[in-house]
């Protein structure tokens, strides 16, 4: 080891030499393979690999190990003495600790692994080559006992194989088999070997070389790395699955010879991709009518495998559409084969399924789905599309309920990754009626408004200048120059004002580049903005936007009684309360309550977001609402464009509204004089160049006016009581996602 060691270390320092005097390429590269070879050879011959410096082992440990090596012998025979004897457990354990302590012993004697004498590979070889060894193991005579057994067994197995030929009912079948492999185990006893069919251990010679090499692979694992290890291991775990994977395949391919005929042959599978080739006349009945006064009648379902359930003869499965499930069995008889019934417990959750099927009433209500009453006797099942069997989440787990007392015993689905898998996440019928009831925000806000006279409008996104003053906007390229995202819609509303329109309304995107990762700030949101001319008073279109939130708020209670309902089954709130007309607070008074709840803040500062929520709550004791108006805010924390109050200049005619104390509505009086206007812009010291057109807008005359803007997706959240802005909206964005 140690001539080894010096030659390894003169070859290095030679390609060093080389290197320094920048020696061709092709002159180093056979130096540094010969020192390659040589560090193999030490490694070969030490199970160690060479490192500078290290600790070589000599001859003086050479004694040693050949000391130590003999008591690693003897105590191997008397381990495997006391396996053969059958000795208690515990004494083969500390025979076996011994043991592994000796070698252990050994390693640190002589730096290797303890490895048998090379004879005993070269035996094993020579059995596994040797082609009289198979017959020898083939050939004993059994005797006593033993002979009997082989007897019985070959009678047990004759016995099986006639009643599988006969298509015996299973339970005598599997009679039968169990007797089988009692007596194999009682001949197991006997002779101490697994029992095998006379052929077999004709051909078994393949499988009795691999023997000795799986026996011999400990001897050789000491001089394999870690990773060695793990990849072989990982092969192995490979190698187990694929090998478990094809006995299930030929356990199935087996089962399906003793299915007898297909009797449901052309009424289940899978349908030929969808092409629009033809137009067929079934008839497909919405989940959400199926019911009692049905009962009997043969209807179509489509809808999503939600959960399937398998149990000898039947399947059990749960067809979900949208929000709404019902309960399907299939069940072998006259009319549906076994193979139907396995091919629909093997169709994967989350596939397009049609099934036709009779409706039966249940004696008992079935809770686990929105149809209690009825459950469906599957006649037909066809895929329309099939789901890859891997979904990123189960829509179990997204749609569960978990309570602090469940913590740990279910799934949990966290935010990122239902957002990352947003078209699987909005499948649960929690997220089915959020979305459904957002879509009655929308409606119900353009039906009241246009039942009041207002006229929709679209205005335009990407525009010159920024729309409130150049904090938090986004930034374009717009052809050969810069462009901007509206961050609102105001300039446009007051705009059509000015040119007669009197009441307007918009619904679009709003875009904030405000680096807030709240729960209820989002970089984009859809915004519900009007403006509103009025005769004489501001409070004209405070009361028209207060009637509009009452309006809103009853049709959303009446319309999507079942989808709150919904949604409360996951995340509970409590029931959301207003008044008619609505509570309208002024500022001071809200300053005066928070002041007796102990908060400290000037009759001119803005609410901070803390003091909005606890003002929500004093509200909501004092008056039972959880929707209120707050008018006649501080002017000092307006805009400029903001009209002051006439009767005291410290505040303006701006208002905010707020649900369960977070703030929906933010909206003003308008200045709509241009010399006044650039009076404020001044005050304010807003560049007048970048606001030019805005002031223009109202020099030909233009009706006193007011309004405000609307967050879509917050009034939704607060509404149903959510804890999150982005349960709220379909595909979320925020400063830290654009996608998907």
């Amino acid at each position: 080891m140690a001539d080894i060691d010096a030659k390894i270390k003169a070859q290095g320092d030679k390609i060093r030499e080389l290197k320094t005097a920048k020696s061709a390429k092709d002159v180093i590269d056979p130096e540094v393979k010969r020192l390659l070879a040589l560090k193999a050879e030490f490694k070969s011959a030490t199970g160690l690999d060479w490192k500078p410096g290290m600790e070589i082992p000599g001859a003086a440990s050479d004694s040693s190990g050949d000391v130590i090596e003999g008591k690693i012998k003897a105590q191997g025979d008397k381990v495997r003495d006391l396996k053969s004897a059958k000795a208690d457990k515990a004494t083969v354990d500390e025979a076996v600790k011994t043991l592994l302590a000796l070698k252990a012993e050994y390693k640190a004697a002589t730096g290797k692994d303890w490895k048998p004498p090379p004879a005993a590979p070269k035996a094993a070889a020579k059995k596994a080559d040797s082609p009289p060894a198979a017959p020898k193991a083939a050939t004993p005579e059994l005797t006593g006992p033993a002979a009997a057994v082989d007897a019985a067994i070959k009678e047990q197995g004759e016995a099986v194989r006639n009643l599988k030929a006969e298509k015996a009912d299973k339970a005598a079948i599997d009679e039968a088999v169990k007797k089988l492999i009692a007596l194999k185990g009682e001949f197991k006893a006997a002779t101490g070997a697994d029992w095998k069919p006379a052929d077999q251990k004709k051909d078994s010679k393949g499988k009795e070389k691999k023997a000795p090499a799986s026996e011999a692979a400990p001897a050789v694992d000491g001089e394999k790395s870690d990773t060695q290890k793990k990849r072989e291991a990982k092969k192995a775990e490979k190698a187990n699955k694929k090998a478990a994977h094809k006995s299930d395949e030929t356990k199935d391919q087996e089962e399906a010879k003793d299915d007898g005929p297909d009797v449901s042959s052309g009424k289940y599978g899978v349908q030929e991709m969808n092409q629009s080739k033809e137009k067929p006349s079934t008839v497909l009945t919405p989940v959400k009518e199926l019911g009692i006064k049905m009962s009997e009648k043969t209807v179509t379902i489509r809808g999503r495998l939600h959960t399937s359930r398998a149990k000898g003869k039947q399947c059990f499965f749960v067809i979900r559409q949208q929000q709404v499930t019902v309960q399907c069995l299939a069940f072998v008889n006259e009319f549906v084969s076994k193979q139907m019934v396995k091919f629909i417990a093997h169709i994967s959750k989350e596939s397009i399924v049609d099934v036709e099927a009779v409706i039966k009433k249940v004696d008992e209500k079935i809770e686990s789905c929105t149809q209690q009453d009825v459950e469906l006797h599957v006649n037909q099942v066809w895929v329309v599309s099939a789901s890859d069997p891997q979904l990123p989440l189960q829509i179990e787990d997204a749609a569960r309920k978990v309570t602090e007392e469940d913590e740990g015993t279910f799934a949990r689905v966290n935010q990122d990754t239902r957002l990352d898998n947003r078209v699987l996440d909005l499948r649960t019928p929690t997220n089915q009626a959020i979305f459904r009831l957002e879509a009655g925000v929308c409606q119900l806000f353009r039906d009241t408004l246009a039942k009041k006279g207002f006229v929709e409008i679209h205005t335009p996104k990407i525009i010159s200048a920024a729309s409130e003053g150049g904090a938090g906007v986004f930034k374009v390229s717009y052809f050969k120059g810069s462009a901007f995202l509206a961050q609102s819609p105001q300039l446009y509303k007051q705009m059509a004002i000015a040119a007669d329109f009197d009441k307007v309304f918009t619904v679009g995107g709003v875009f904030r580049a405000e680096d807030s990762n709240t729960h209820r700030h989002l970089t984009e949101f859809v915004g519900l903005d009007l403006e509103m001319a009025f005769k004489f008073h501001y409070h004209e279109v405070l009361e028209t936007i207060g009637d509009l939130f009452t309006m809103m708020f009853r049709g959303l209670r009446d319309k999507y009684s079942s989808e709150i309902v919904t949604v409360c089954q996951q995340f509970p709130s409590e029931p959301f309360k207003f008044l008619d007309p609505p509570l309208r607070l002024e500022f001071p008074e809200a300053v005066e309550m928070l002041k007796e709840a102990g908060v400290e803040m000037g009759e001119e500062d803005d609410l901070s977001t803390p003091a909005e929520k606890l003002l929500g709550r004093l509200v909501r004791a004092k008056y039972d609402t959880d929707f209120f108006i707050l008018d006649k805010f501080p002017l000092a924390v307006r805009p400029f464009y903001t009209m002051p109050c006439p009767v005291d200049g410290k505040y303006s005619n701006s208002y905010d509204m707020f649900m369960r104390g977070e703030e929906i509505l933010s909206g003003a009086q308008r200045i709509h004089n241009p010399e006044y206007l650039t009076e404020r812009a001044k005050h304010h010291g807003v560049e007048l160049n970048t606001i030019a057109s805005y002031i223009d807008s109202f020099r030909y005359g233009c009706p006193p006016h007011a309004g405000g803007g609307i967050g879509m997706e917050r009034v939704t959240m607060l509404y149903l009581g959510l804890d999150n802005i982005r349960k709220t909206s379909m595909f979320p964005r925020d400063p830290k996602r654009l996608t998907p």
